[in-house]
């Protein structure tokens, strides 16, 4: 039976090493946004890079067990 998607799921020890992963690399680019001057276009960068992590994090948690890579 497909996951419901507004259940809780707790992740597995290899989904969290993924969420992991996909925290470091939005952490990475975070910081080269960083390095763009303030301004709106900036934020907005940062904005979309937080709702990659999200749906990231969520496509991983709504994997069945033994599909993550």
């Amino acid at each position: 039976m497909p996951k419901h998607p507004f259940d809780y799921h707790r992740p597995s020890e290899a989904q969290v090493q993924e969420i992991s992963r996909v925290r470091e690399g939005c952490k990475a680019l975070h910081a080269i946004l960083l390095d763009i001057p303030n301004c709106r276009e900036r934020a907005l960068a940062i904005t979309k890079l937080e709702e990659v992590s999200m749906w990231a994090n969520k496509g991983i948690i709504m994997l069945d067990e033994g599909e993550v890579a």
